[in-house]
Parts: structure tokens; C-alpha cells; sequence
């Protein structure tokens, strides 16, 4: 099964990057971002992509310019999310051939990023929107659009979401914080695919 779980790991540290990576994976969990406010977040991923090989798609978060897409695009990343829906980033990510997830909150902004060539839309602050408020906005989207709720949501809220037809999250602090083991975050991810498994079977 295919989870539209982006794991969000704000702080990484190149050293760990390997191991957390892996258990992940083994949890199936297998689209991972590195914000690029992180410590040394380029080495991180290309750590991650050389280790991983094709078992995950590995990209960055907290895109803002086109000189970061260009530099991903050079260590082989093929995900960039952003906090906002800047055209330029999304055009030089597609151009890239990497999948773009910029950030978004109203039906202008989302308008904008899908005209630019998104791949999908990361709903951001997702639990200042609510699912009330993302079940109107999703009612003018086009038919089949990929949306994500990030922020503020966990396990507990996932059925409520996909109630009202999201298609999966972006999980920051409730999978990976600085510090934490890997043995935590294997307990995490695990609790989040089977939130996951259950409301999307």
C-alpha cells in the first residue's frame, strides 16, 4: 500500500539521517522531506537518497528559491515542498522533474499553484483551517487534485480528514523531533501508518 505520508524532519542531522531514514521505511513511510532550515539539510538528503536508493522518495522542505530547486536537483532530490506557492519555485521544480508540493490556504493561492504545475497542495496551517474548512475549499478544486494537511494534525485526526477527502499528511514533530532515537520514531511511524491503514482502507 501507498501512503501519501510526507515525514517532516525539521532538525536532522546528517549523522543520523541513514538510520532515521530506515526505520521510516520499514514502517512504510517512504516520501521523506528535510526542511532546509535543518543542519546542513543538503547532506542530510543526499545521504538519505545514496542509502535509500529507490525505496523512498527523498526531497526537501521550506523551498524558497530557485537556487535551492537547482541544488536538489543536483544531489538527485525528487520532492520539494514549500511553505508558500511561489510560480518560480513550482516551474523550476517541474523543469527538475521533481514532484512539488507547495503551500497553501486559500482557493487563490491553490489556483495559483496548480495553474504553475503542482503536483499536489499542502494545506498550511492545516488545523487553524479545519476539515470544515478544507471540505469548501476542496469542493472547488479540480477532480482528483492531491492534498495534504499539514500541521497540527496527528493519528487521532486522520479519519476526520479523509472524511472529507484528503489524501494524506505532512507529519513533523509527531514522527521525528532533534534528539529523539530512532527506536522513537520507529514507534511513531508505526502508529501513524496503522491511523493511516485504518482510515484509508
Amino acid at each position: 500500500m501507498t501512503r501519501d505520508i510526507i515525514a517532516i524532519l525539521r532538525g536532522l542531522t546528517p549523522g543520523e539521517a541513514c538510520e532515521i531514514a530506515d526505520v521510516l521505511i520499514e514502517a512504510g513511510i517512504t516520501k521523506i522531506e528535510v526542511p532546509l532550515n535543518s543542519p546542513e539539510p543538503f547532506d542530510s538528503i543526499a545521504r538519505m537518497i545514496a542509502h535509500a536508493g529507490n525505496a523512498a522518495i527523498i526531497g526537501a522542505g521550506t523551498v524558497l528559491d530557485v537556487g535551492a530547486v537547482e541544488r536538489l536537483a543536483g544531489i538527485g532530490a525528487q520532492m520539494v515542498v514549500s511553505p508558500d506557492a511561489f510560480p518560480d519555485v513550482i516551474g523550476a521544480t517541474k523543469r527538475a522533474g521533481m514532484l512539488s508540493y507547495p503551500g497553501v490556504m486559500t482557493a487563490t493561492e491553490a489556483f495559483a499553484a496548480l495553474r504553475a504545475g503542482a503536483d499536489g497542495l499542502k494545506f498550511f496551517p492545516a488545523f487553524k483551517l479545519g476539515t470544515d474548512g478544507y471540505a469548501a475549499l476542496s469542493a472547488v478544486l479540480p477532480k482528483g487534485t492531491r492534498c495534504f494537511a499539514v500541521g497540527g494534525v496527528g493519528p487521532d485526526d486522520f479519519q476526520a480528514w479523509r472524511d472529507v477527502g484528503i489524501a494524506g499528511f505532512g507529519i513533523g514533530s509527531g514522527v521525528y523531533k532533534p534528539g529523539m532515537s530512532a527506536a522513537d520514531v520507529r514507534t511513531r511511524a508505526n502508529d501513524l501508518v496503522s491511523a493511516y491503514d485504518t482510515a484509508f482502507r
